[in-house]
């Protein structure tokens, strides 16, 4: 197990109970498929920097999880797939190794 993170925006049209089916969608698919350990962080409506399908502003999700790569090819999937979501990006995140963390705190 891989561990990802995932941010999405959803359409700024939705109301705040299809936001949260949406974010419930999403998170159930993840969990059909393997994943662990999904947190889900709900960052609001925020101003895009530029329009994306005539939009100004968009409803940002952020979700961390442990997965194997096919749970997420399904979910991108599903993403591309729907209405509700205006864009997506899937990376993940570089570790950092204990000695640089010591460093790092050092140098603070």
């Amino acid at each position: 197990m891989t561990t990802y993170e995932t941010i999405y925006i959803l359409r700024p049209d939705l109301g705040e109970e299809l936001v949260d089916q949406a974010i419930a969608k999403y998170q159930t698919l993840l969990k059909d498929q393997g994943a662990e350990n999904i947190e889900v962080q709900h960052r609001g409506r925020r101003r895009l920097a530029y329009d994306i399908r005539k939009f100004r502003e968009g409803i940002y999700v952020q979700m961390n999880y442990e997965a194997a790569g096919t749970a997420i090819s399904v979910m991108e999937r599903a993403m591309r797939i729907g209405e509700d979501v205006i864009r997506y990006l899937t990376i993940k995140p570089e570790e950092i190794a204990p000695a640089e963390e010591e460093a790092t705190a050092e140098a603070v």
